[in-house]
């Protein structure tokens, strides 16, 4: 069973690794760390703000999945950690599934252990995925009234 995303209600659903989704939105799951990537820094925003990314590889029993870690977040897991995210979603970086805390989701070290062996022969976002070409957001077309907008000039209408 997949879980494309959360129902009429918006109520989080539990699920699994393996049955996430590039659709997948408000999710809980429970997963091991089993490695964490270097600490990047990047700007991103609006602002083009300075911050601290890292991606951790987080799984249960059914498959494993790229956590992208903002900030604060980095410090809060290491190897080994059993983490439960809450209203978590996917979104493809790349062509790869990539499962995200966001603004309204948490992060949270499991009070109780995860004993699971975690299945790292199948990693979620090893996988490519084809991406819709997000649409162009500048704003709404303008008629210059025949000028070409490169130009500077006239263009004849036909």
């Amino acid at each position: 069973m997949a879980v494309e995303s959360f129902s009429g209600s918006r109520q989080p659903v539990d699920a699994k690794v393996g049955e996430l989704t590039p659709a997948s939105k408000a999710v809980n799951v429970k997963a091991k760390v089993v490695s964490k990537t270097e600490v990047r820094n990047i700007a991103a925003g609006r602002d083009g703000a300075p911050h601290r990314v890292s991606d951790a590889l987080v799984g249960d029993e059914t498959c494993c999945v790229y956590l992208t870690l903002w900030d604060d977040n980095i410090d809060k897991v290491s190897e080994g950690d059993s983490i439960t995210v809450g209203n978590g979603y996917v979104t493809l970086f790349r062509g790869n599934m990539r499962l995200n805390i966001g603004r309204y989701g948490t992060l949270e070290i499991a009070k109780e252990p995860f004993e699971v062996e975690v299945n790292t022969e199948n990693n979620m976002s090893s996988k490519v995925y084809e991406q819709e070409r997000r649409p162009f957001r500048r704003g709404p077309r303008r008629d210059f009234g025949g000028r070409d907008r490169r130009g500077g000039g006239f263009r004849r209408r036909y």
